[in-house]
């Protein structure tokens, strides 16, 4: 009797409703509308594209095009601030995103990636204003940091440490703190993402435009940001999620289908790209690894430049 009380006493603690809405918070149980459908996304979805291609890819583009005199190389560019626009709105909508996933995820670490994502971008922010500044000086991405030609020659020495550990910064810190969070909040808003009604598996007319802008700036990000690894690696859970939600008679919403096929897209370009500079030489000089996947900046400044300056000769 003395158990039969406890237990039923511990269920009715359980199921008040204050406890109820703590364990939830907390991603400790399920609510009962975890199956709840959700629609498709298209506002987040379509800011979420517009921002990280305007806020971006547009940051090197915008440093670049706009008059040096209205951002003098001892000021931030106007990178720099589309870059801070960036690091407030993108964890902003990926918030939103979490917001709306019909199933209770789990806030703690969905607030602690948060956290590391804005530390790691601003990070990022600061290296990657250095080194974009230094192409006025002639830096060439291309090459590293001791090849460079304005870098190699510096006295003393140890003024290319400075500059080895500005690039560690920029290029493996910054991005390891900033990419890793960002995967894994798509990936745990994804786990949300499935419905055990086979009619809500398909997406819309605007997922479908969207697909293709966004697959595209996954390829930049992967590529530019040199995480292949954490990207297929993702998209590797991504996968087994679905083969082993699939088993359970669930299968993805809009917002799951727009997410994993822009994974699959991203992956299509990422070896497009590949076998298109498989043979580039001073290329494979840059990245000598295994995974040999180039940055689309140290093709620019490789190439395009170049071609620039043939132009301008003839």
């Amino acid at each position: 009797m003395g158990r039969a009380a406890f237990s039923v006493s511990l269920s009715a603690s359980l199921t008040s409703p204050l406890n109820r809405i703590f364990l939830a918070r907390h991603g400790v149980v399920k609510n009962e509308d975890t199956f709840k459908t959700s629609p498709f996304h298209f506002d987040l979805w379509f800011y979420f594209t517009l921002q990280n291609w305007v806020l971006d890819f547009g940051r090197p583009i915008a440093m670049i095009i706009l008059p040096l005199e209205w951002f003098p190389l001892n000021k931030p560019s106007a990178g720099d601030y589309f870059h801070m626009a960036y690091n407030v709105i993108t964890p902003f909508l990926l918030l939103k995103l979490i917001e709306r996933s019909p199933k209770t995820l789990p806030r703690s670490m969905v607030y602690v990636s948060i956290i590391m994502f804005v530390m790691g971008a601003s990070i990022h922010l600061v290296g990657d204003s250095v080194n974009h500044r230094l192409i006025f000086s002639g830096y060439q991405h291309h090459l590293s940091v001791r090849e460079n030609p304005i870098i190699k020659n510096l006295k003393p020495e140890t003024l290319i440490d400075s500059f080895e550990l500005l690039y560690y910064y920029d290029e493996y810190l910054g991005h390891s703190m900033w990419y890793i969070p960002f995967f894994l909040i798509l990936f745990i808003y994804f786990t949300g993402c499935f419905t055990p009604v086979e009619e809500e598996s398909r997406m819309p007319v605007p997922a479908l435009l969207l697909m293709g802008p966004s697959s595209l700036y996954y390829w930049y990000l992967v590529t530019e940001g040199q995480i292949f690894i954490l990207y297929i690696f993702t998209f590797f859970a991504m996968m087994a999620l679905v083969m082993h939600q699939k088993r359970k008679g669930l299968v993805l919403d809009s917002n799951g289908l727009f997410l994993f096929y822009s994974f699959i897209i991203t992956l299509v370009l990422i070896a497009v790209w590949v076998v298109w500079l498989w043979n580039d030489k001073i290329l494979r000089k840059k990245y000598p690894g295994v995974i040999y996947i180039p940055e689309p900046w140290a093709f620019y400044t490789l190439h395009m430049n170049n071609l620039h300056a043939a132009k301008e000769s003839l």
